[in-house]
């Protein structure tokens, strides 16, 4: 290599390091005893966040200020999932016997019970919007079946898919209530589901596709995916996957996989995440973060190589819906935010 390029190629690198060392997470609040999984930011100044002990928090100044309130009548609940659209109005879900989902129209002061599920075994484990009417639901399987709810007057109420359009599980197959992002938008009407336990797999309507991800044990398989473009579904659609296992969560073995035609094949990361991984968000294009009990991992290449910027436990990363904001929360009421 002649002296001058490797000079451009010395500075380059540092340009490129200098980058990803700027990566950082700024702590916003936190509040003990509280596990958070819930979070939806509605803008880069509107976020809610939803956890155990019926808490619920939300902020209005880009997380400067939190407003903390409890569900009365749920202190003992977990809010496992949160969406929100606007600083009045939010649905939050609660995941088991009962299962609940409610809904606020003055900012939390209130909140209207809009679906209940005491069926034995039910387990709601995430929900997902696609705009301000139409929503979905899903949750583990019973007596063998997937349980998916829909609504389409924003929330107000659901409605159950009848059990003959529900996809069959495989025996120890579940899902995961980690982060609220193990179903994802696709295009105006489909969504997208993974899979974990003793099998893992992405869920496209009546398509059941394997994951090359680690799986076989009930700590193992998928537990988050994320879509790059879910306008317009197509062969070329960008769709990641992380998990891994909850279990052994410093591992790094199998916990994500990544497709560029839709599922039809998947390749692993030449640099995996750092770890079992709860949540995985497509900030732009190229760039994501994903994060876990052991860490969080930011990529600008589109998940094919993962730099570890925190070693600190996040359950949950979501970027604001109008915006640019990246907010995470995660036990002990921890809520930050991704500082490029």
């Amino acid at each position: 290599m002649h002296p001058s390029a490797k000079i451009i190629f010395f500075f380059l690198l540092m340009f490129l390091s200098a980058k990803i060392f700027a990566q950082q997470i700024v702590p916003l609040a936190a509040k003990e005893k509280i596990s958070i999984r819930g979070l939806s930011a509605v803008n880069n100044k509107v976020v809610w966040i939803s956890g155990s002990k019926g808490t619920v928090a939300k902020s209005i100044d880009a997380g400067k200020t939190w407003q903390w309130m409890t569900v009365k009548g749920f202190e003992k609940t977990d809010f496992r999932d949160i969406e929100a659209f606007s600083a009045k109005v939010a649905i939050i879900m609660a995941i088991s016997e009962p299962a609940y989902i409610l809904k606020t129209i003055d900012g939390g002061k209130n909140w209207k019970q809009v679906y209940t599920d005491s069926t034995k075994g039910v387990f709601l484990d995430a929900m997902e919007f696609w705009n301000d009417d139409s929503g979905i639901a899903l949750g583990d399987p019973i007596d063998g079946k997937f349980c998916i709810i829909r609504t389409f007057n924003g929330g107000d109420s659901w409605q159950k898919i009848p059990d003959d359009k529900l996809p069959t599980a495989d025996s120890g197959e579940a899902c995961f209530a980690s982060s609220g992002t193990n179903i994802r938008k696709l295009d105006r009407q489909q969504a997208c589901f993974v899979s974990g336990g003793l099998k893992s797999r992405l869920f496209i309507r009546d398509k059941k596709i394997d994951l090359p991800i680690l799986q076989g044990m009930q700590s193992t398989g998928a537990n988050s995916v994320a879509v790059r473009d879910s306008k317009k579904l197509k062969d070329g659609m960008h769709i990641i996957v992380v998990g891994g296992d909850f279990g052994n969560d410093t591992s790094q073995q199998k916990n994500s996989c990544i497709t560029s035609n839709g599922g039809n094949t998947w390749s692993y990361p030449q640099t995996p995440p750092h770890g079992y991984r709860s949540c995985v968000e497509y900030i732009t294009k190229d760039k994501l973060i994903t994060c876990g009990t052991s860490g969080v991992d930011v990529s600008t290449d589109g998940g094919n190589n993962w730099t570890l910027i925190s070693k600190e436990s996040y359950h949950v990363c979501r970027k604001s819906k109008k915006g640019d904001i990246v907010y995470l929360a995660g036990s002990g009421g921890k809520i930050a935010k991704l500082v490029w």
